[in-house]
């Protein structure tokens, strides 16, 4: 997969450093030989980071035309609206098949393309307010942490541009790949898309050694248990109320949507890594019947676990 990552005059080192770090451990884990990231400016002349480095190893924008995902990982924090040059190259590719991909404030250029039109984005939650404004085609949302229309997506701020990444490899190379990166790069392997920006407090020890940190160790050891919210707040010693308040304090979800995504990610590494039937993964991961397994894979991720298994078994 080619993959071509704009860079302009004046952004972070970190917003570029994050698409770059993500796809090419792909690369140097060997997960995937076909696998090529450049960088590229709109005239192909080095630039200059905020932090004062100069990007000089850089493509002209013809590199863009080729690519199968193009990525947009910040723009200048003014908002200024892009040239018509780079939102003809956003419609260009977009028009061929190639995915394109906004991370943090690199959603106001792809938005003002005309992509997204009709569609929901998300950016950071302190500038969704000004995008919407100067991008009335576009619904921004300023809660979620990335959204992917499949042809197009966009992620919220700074580190969310790590787990839009790892959800590209994860949608491209499987989740056994994803979590090879992510283990690699030490980050958390895989968080929703509609998982909260931010959450009502600071993440502290005292949270993660004490009730609600062991009930989470607990919970993903017994996946195929009875993990109903009043199970879980019985296991930290809490009322129910308080438990699934203080539960969406720590994590951004509710205890019942954390729990089901614990077990799709399981059974996804099931499906990858093993030859057990569908039913004995279902039973595994903690799902009622195949059925409702079935049911929620697909509503989660578009596909059925048996397609899904032929499209990523390590073979």
């Amino acid at each position: 997969m080619k993959i071509a990552i704009h860079a302009f005059d004046g952004m972070t080192l970190f917003h570029l450093a994050a698409p770059l770090l993500v796809f090419d451990e792909v690369t140097r884990l060997g997960l995937a030989d076909d696998w090529e990231t450049r960088i590229f400016t709109e005239v192909g002349q080095p630039v200059r980071s905020v932090e004062g480095h100069l990007i000089s190893e850089v493509s002209g924008p013809e590199i863009a035309t080729e690519a199968d995902l193009v990525v947009f990982p910040s723009w200048l924090s003014q908002l200024q609206d892009p040239s018509g040059d780079l939102l003809r190259l956003i419609r260009q590719s977009h028009g061929r098949g190639a995915m394109i991909a906004g991370l943090c404030l690199g959603a106001y250029p792809v938005a003002c393309s005309g992509v997204l039109d009709g569609r929901t984005a998300v950016t950071h939650w302190e500038a969704a307010q000004a995008m919407a404004a100067k991008s009335n085609a576009v619904e921004f949302n300023d809660a979620a942490l990335y959204i992917d229309h499949g042809d197009v997506l966009t992620s919220a701020g700074t580190a969310s541009a790590l787990d839009a990444c790892l959800h590209i490899v994860r949608r491209h190379l499987g989740s056994a790949s994803a979590a090879a990166v992510a283990r690699h790069i030490v980050v958390a392997p895989h968080r929703e898309g509609d998982q909260a920006q931010y959450i009502a407090r600071p993440l502290r020890d005292p949270d993660l050694d004490g009730p609600l940190g062991r009930t989470i160790e607990w919970a993903l050891a017994n996946l195929d248990q009875d993990l109903e919210v009043e199970s879980l707040a019985a296991h930290a010693t809490m009322s129910k109320r308080n438990f699934t308040r203080r539960f969406k304090e720590l994590t951004g979800l509710s205890p019942a949507r954390w729990v089901l995504g614990r077990r799709l990610d399981d059974a996804r590494q099931l499906l990858e890594t093993t030859s057990w039937s569908i039913a004995r993964i279902a039973e595994s991961c903690g799902f009622g019947s195949p059925v409702t397994f079935r049911q929620n894979f697909i509503a989660t991720f578009s596909t059925t676990p048996t397609s899904y298994r032929s499209r990523f078994t390590r073979r």
